[in-house]
Formats: structure tokens, C-alpha cells, sequence
């Protein structure tokens, strides 16, 4: 231990241990095996953080982890952004600077069993807090929340019911920060066994008391995946693969036909020839076919993201606009000034238009569903406003296309599951080339995945679940809550930061004199 406390007086050795120490906890994102290295993963940069000898020094440290663990968890997007995967790491990495200060402000030294204590709760608190203000999409999204590591965990997703995601990543950090005092802290070994105790009695509470989905019945959903298709005439050629695939279903009886993100890449207005043969398709299975146009409209200027309806007689008129576009890949943030990133990486030649409002569609067979489209599945908000709304079946349709070698299409795959835990609403996520997939609505894995090398189309047999999830019902209370402990914790902080001043001030009284002076007579 000694040898390693010398190792890290260097400035620079420390900033690398902070970097990949930070890097730590993403290897439990891509490895399902690795669900729980999620629970002691952040145990080493807690120790760096609680070592630093001063304050300022731990939120360096803070920030060092936080450009780490950004820089890990989005390296899939290295080709895509070159240098900016850097920049926005450096700038998002910020928030985790207070994290770090607090870490050692409550943990080091010889921190009390009572500081100990309060760290347990406030440390995941200050967590929640950067995990929120990171997901907003202008941000890149809630990509990487450490709660989502727990997707295969059935104790967790249940707990996901409960209060979403949110409450899976305070759990964690909370079981780190319980785990650190263990190991570190022999006086304040008590409250970190009671804390964890605490966890296993809050899951296991969720596991008996949480609502169940009820069951009320079965439909069966087709994914249509037409593969890598390359050449300068790739979108007419994945449409003809597209209506191959499709054509196949016929005699299967499907409800709805789902195609991916970006399966048309012409406006149905324009190109009436392929709404007919979309509406063909659709009278040859006997299902609508819900299909995705990325085209500049016809009606309106600009260019679009859709999920539109297309049944037996053409569209439906039932039409969702994507509202949250990726940045950078769909928009530039500020083209003005960081227009030149096209020039560099494969930034938006031309910013996408947004949506205005969520749809729920109404499709045959008395079936209600929620469209999203690809980035829009990582927001917990979405799913739960369209469960809100009345959507039975929750689909998310997504092309990962450009990053088919890294962790990404299994990565975003596996977030349809805490999506579906959340709602108690089964989720479809079809994608153009992988990893296409179904969960029902306690979040487990119906039927196989389609994997990044598969072309195909498959029905599934998918649960239709009634009732409310205590998640939909209250929404992200975990992180309201989080907000209360913050603003007790400044609040005592505050406190006793006015009595140390109090007893530390000096008496305003004139300092006595001793036998020997005298007063100076005037005169003398």
C-alpha cells in the first residue's frame, strides 16, 4: 500500500490512475457475465479520491475518472468523431470534479462511523445528479448510465419497475461506496455492513412487493432485418431486401411488421410507387408494416426521421417525428462555430428537423403502440410518457450500422430491457443490421436476438401486459430524492461551516495589561 501511495505522488501518475480508474466500471456495460463488477467497480477511484491530500486535489481526481469513464464508455464513436470524443469528455468530465471533492471531504482521513454513514447516501445522490444532467440529450444523451450494466439481473430489473434506471445506478455507487469504507475505514465498518444489508433488504422488498404485468393476452410482431447492404445504390437495394424478407411472412399471420431505422430512404410522398408496394406487402401478411423514412418531406421543408403506419390502403396517416436527435451525428450543436467537424469526422452535412409531440399508434387487432427512434431509446421519459399514454407494446426502431464491430448494437439492444421493466410493457427493438430484439414486460428476453450478422425476418409471440408500474406512476422519484439528501448535506455543511467561524473569532475585548506596565502619564 505504501508503495502505492508513493507511486501516486507524481501529478502525473495520479491523473492516469484517476483516467483508468474511471475507465473501470464501463468493463461491466458489454460482458452480461459481468453484471456484478458493476458493484465494486468504482472502488478504486472512490480510494484515489478519498487519498488526495487536499480538497482541491480529490476533484482534480473527480475529473480525472469522469474523462476516463466518458472517453470508455463512447469509444465506439471514435471514427465517427475523431477529436471531439476528447473535447466532449474533457467538458462533460466536470461534473464529476464535486463528486470527487465530496468523496473526500466524507471519506478521508479518519472519517467518523456518522460521515461514513452519510456517505452512503450522499455520494450515489451526487452521482444521480451528474448521470442527470449529462442525459440531457444536448449532452449526448443518457448513454452509459451505470444502472443499466444490471439489464440480465432479474432482482434488478424488478427493482427498475420501481423507480427506472435511476434507482439501479444509486444502488450501485451506493454498494461502492459501502464496499470502500470496508476495506478502508475499520472504524466505520458497522455502518458500511449495514448499508449493505440495506441494499439486499430494499431488493428483496422489490421482489415480493412490486407489481407484477398482468398477462391479458398475446400478439405476434414480425422484425424485419435486411442485413449490411453496400454500393452507392444501397437504399434501393436494402428496400427490394427489405420486401423479400417481408414477403416471406406471408402465412405467418403477424399483427404488425416492424422495419428498422432508416429502412426508406425516400419520402412516401415523392416516390407513391413505394407506399404501393409497402401497401402491397401489407395485404400479402395481412399486417400493417410499421416503416422508417429518414428523406426530406415533401409537405414541409427539411429533413426527417419518421415512423409512419402503412397499411392495406397505403399510409395510415399515423406518422411519429423523431424529437431528439443525436449530436453531432444528426445535428451540429452551434454550426455556426463547430461547423467545420463535417470536414473532420461523419458529422450531419445538414441538421435533421425535430418532432414536436410522442404518438401512440393504433394499429390492427385492437393493438396500441409507442414508437421511438434509435437515440430515443435510452431516455426512460419517453417510454414511460407513450405507457402513459396507453401504448401496449413499446418498438424502438435503430440502425447501428456504422459501429457493427464495437459494443454498441448490444449495448443499445439491452436497454429495450430496463425500458420494458420500467413500463411493464413488452418492447421491440428492430434495427437495419443488428442486434435486433424482444423483452417482454418484466424486462426478460423473448425468443432470440438477431444478431449483427444475420439477415432475416422473425415473428414473435409477445405478451400484451395491463396494469401501471410504480415507475410510470411517480416517475423519477429516486432523483428527487437524491436532491433532498444534496440539499440537507449543503445545508449541514452550511452550518457548520458558521460555527466553526463562531468559536474560531477572536474576543473583541482590549487585551489586559500585566503588573509590570504602567500608564504613560501625560507630560513624561
Amino acid at each position: 500500500m505504501r508503495t502505492v501511495e508513493r507511486w501516486l505522488t507524481s501529478p502525473w501518475r495520479r491523473s492516469c490512475a484517476g483516467a483508468l480508474a474511471g475507465a473501470l466500471p464501463v468493463l461491466a456495460f458489454p460482458a452480461p457475465s459481468l453484471w456484478w463488477f458493476a458493484y465494486v467497480a468504482l472502488v478504486p477511484w472512490l480510494l484515489l479520491a478519498r487519498s488526495a491530500p487536499t480538497g482541491r486535489r480529490a476533484a482534480y481526481d473527480g475529473w480525472c475518472g469522469g474523462f476516463g469513464f466518458m472517453v470508455a464508455v463512447h469509444h465506439w464513436l471514435l471514427p465517427s468523431l475523431h477529436v471531439f470524443i476528447f473535447l466532449i469528455a474533457g467538458l462533460l468530465s466536470v461534473f464529476w470534479a464535486p463528486w470527487g471533492w465530496v468523496t473526500h471531504r466524507l471519506l478521508g482521513g479518519v472519517p467518523s462511523p456518522g460521515r461514513a454513514a452519510a456517505a452512503v447516501l450522499v455520494l450515489p445522490s451526487g452521482w444521480l445528479m451528474v448521470e442527470l444532467v449529462r442525459s440531457w440529450q444536448g449532452l449526448g444523451g443518457p448513454w452509459g448510465m451505470l444502472g443499466a450494466t444490471q439489464w440480465q439481473v432479474t432482482p434488478a430489473l424488478r427493482l427498475a419497475s420501481v423507480g427506472g434506471v435511476w434507482l439501479l445506478s444509486f444502488l450501485v455507487v451506493a454498494v461502492n461506496v459501502a464496499v470502500t469504507v470496508l476495506v478502508s475505514v475499520r472504524g466505520a465498518r458497522v455502518p458500511a455492513v449495514a448499508s449493505l444489508v440495506a441494499t439486499a433488504a430494499a431488493t428483496s422488498a422489490a421482489w415480493v412487493w412490486s407489481p407484477r404485468p398482468d398477462v391479458d393476452g398475446h400478439v405476434r410482431i414480425a422484425v424485419v432485418q435486411p442485413g449490411i447492404v453496400d454500393g452507392t445504390d444501397s437504399s434501393d437495394r436494402r428496400f427490394d431486401r427489405e420486401d423479400q424478407l417481408t414477403r416471406q411472412l406471408a402465412g405467418q399471420h403477424p399483427d404488425l411488421i416492424v422495419w428498422g431505422e432508416s429502412s426508406v430512404g425516400y419520402d412516401l410522398g415523392d416516390r407513391p410507387g413505394l407506399a404501393r408496394r409497402i401497401a402491397a406487402l401489407s395485404r400479402e401478411t395481412g399486417a400493417d408494416i410499421l416503416v422508417n423514412v429518414d428523406a426530406r418531406r415533401s409537405d414541409r421543408p427539411g429533413i426527417y426521421k419518421s415512423s409512419i403506419l402503412v397499411g392495406a390502403d397505403g399510409p395510415t396517416g399515423d406518422r411519429y417525428d423523431k424529437m431528439r436527435l443525436v449530436p453531432f451525428g444528426e445535428y451540429i450543436p452551434a454550426r455556426s462555430l463547430l461547423g467545420w467537424a463535417t470536414s473532420v469526422g461523419k458529422a450531419a452535412g445538414e441538421d435533421r428537423r425535430r418532432g414536436t409531440e410522442q404518438v401512440v399508434m393504433d394499429v390492427g387487432h385492437g393493438l396500441r403502440i409507442g414508437p421511438m427512434i434509435c437515440f430515443e431509446t435510452a431516455f426512460p421519459d419517453m417510454s414511460r410518457h407513450l405507457a402513459q399514454d396507453g401504448a401496449q407494446v413499446l418498438v424502438g426502431q435503430s440502425s447501428t450500422s456504422s459501429f457493427q464491430d464495437s459494443w454498441a448494437p448490444g449495448q443499445h439492444a439491452s436497454l429495450a430491457a430496463l425500458r420494458a421493466a420500467e413500463t411493464g410493457r413488452t418492447m421491440v427493438h428492430a434495427t437495419l443490421t443488428g442486434v435486433s430484439a424482444v423483452y417482454g414486460p418484466g424486462g426478460e428476453r423473448i425468443g432470440p436476438w438477431l444478431g449483427t450478422d444475420a439477415s432475416t425476418a422473425r415473428v414473435y409471440e409477445v405478451p400484451i401486459a395491463r396494469g401501471v408500474t410504480p415507475f410510470v406512476r411517480f416517475g423519477d422519484w429516486p432523483v428527487d430524492g437524491a436532491l433532498l439528501v444534496l440539499a440537507a448535506y449543503c445545508l449541514a455543511e452550511g452550518v457548520r461551516t458558521v460555527r466553526l467561524r463562531r468559536s474560531a473569532a477572536e474576543p473583541l475585548v482590549p487585551p489586559a495589561r500585566t503588573a509590570h506596565e504602567s500608564p504613560v502619564r501625560p507630560g513624561r
